[in-house]
């Protein structure tokens, strides 16, 4: 439900497969052959046709619904949306899909903010955040809630091939209208263990959004952050001058605030960051990793630039949501 223009070099559901074979094969041999040259300017054509009756993002979305709810009687259910669509028009269809997003952004580039952002555009999408899941599995006492709390209480760190079941679960119990993953993954591993899963799943994403911001700036407005008491998505922050704070108090409720000890430990700001922007194992070698699927698998890598102002960047980012 984000490209505007579908190309024959990436599959999608308006390309046969012989077309495909028929270049790829033309392609390896170094020949075009006449008949593969005359049906790409066709299959082009035949695609622009498609694309500017939005066929393709009706189709990409029925196919997601289908998978996601699984209904018995399929083609009936397929039937039942289309007239729906029909009654409503293509873009009201269109605008009220469940989209799957991760988001990814170092501490202190506003990622909380930025998230509740992107939750007001669905209202229905269900921003979960990783730290939330292990003690909410714990607390509830799942298998894998209970399996993780023996590593925990030994003071050791979760395995990967736990932690993906434990996240994959939430996103499924959670996720029906929608979810945004924020906090996960962390590492090039996980990205991997957990991308895997989503395909085996038949889970899409739809969005991977990565906030850029460079690490020292990062630093110097995690030391000024001050957290209100009644909404942490709130922004405060002594140091900028735009969310700067009513004293004690939050700018946007005028709750009490206050300060996280680790925002003041430069020490452990610093092993923070040393894991966010390890682009060789780390959080951005994640990311890193979404990036270079994005075009394949027919998701949409948005890059948003955390120097600006807030508005500037939430308008950034609202206009390549699209």
């Amino acid at each position: 439900p984000h490209s505007n223009r579908l190309s024959l070099e990436q599959p999608c559901f308006v390309q046969p497969e012989f077309f495909r074979f028929e270049k790829q094969l033309s392609e390896r041999e170094g020949r075009v052959t006449a008949s593969a040259t005359t049906m790409s300017k066709y299959q082009q054509a035949d695609v622009d046709y498609l694309v500017s009756h939005k066929v393709p993002e009706v189709v990409d979305k029925l196919i997601r619904e289908v998978l996601e709810k699984k209904p018995e009687e399929v083609l009936s259910y397929m039937a039942d949306r289309l007239l729906e669509m029909q009654r409503t028009g293509p873009s009201s269809y269109l605008s009220s899909y469940s989209p799957a997003i991760l988001i990814f952004g170092p501490n202190g580039s506003g990622k909380g903010t930025q998230g509740a952002i992107v939750k007001k555009q669905w209202p229905g999408l269900a921003h979960i955040e990783s730290g939330v899941i292990f003690r909410e599995q714990i607390k509830a006492g799942t298998e894998l809630g209970q399996r993780a709390k023996e590593y925990i209480d030994r003071g050791e760190l979760v395995p990967d091939d736990l932690t993906v079941p434990m996240v994959l679960s939430t996103l499924k119990e959670k996720g029906a209208q929608g979810w945004l993953l924020d906090g996960f993954p962390r590492s090039l591993n996980q990205a991997k263990l957990l991308w895997a899963s989503l395909q085996k799943e038949g889970m899409a994403l739809t969005f991977v959004i990565e906030i850029l911001l460079p690490r020292e700036v990062a630093k110097n407005r995690i030391v000024g952050r001050r957290v209100c008491s009644q909404d942490g998505n709130h922004p405060n922050n002594i140091f900028l001058e735009a969310i700067k704070p009513n004293g004690d108090n939050c700018r946007v409720c005028g709750a009490k605030l206050s300060t996280r000890a680790d925002d003041q430990d430069e020490t452990a700001i610093g092993k923070r960051h040393d894991i966010y922007y390890d682009t060789k194992e780390g959080t951005l070698a994640a990311a890193y990793h979404f990036k270079g699927l994005a075009k394949a698998a027919g998701f949409k890598y948005v890059e948003c630039d955390g120097l600006g102002s807030i508005d500037s960047i939430k308008e950034n980012l609202i206009s390549q949501l699209k």
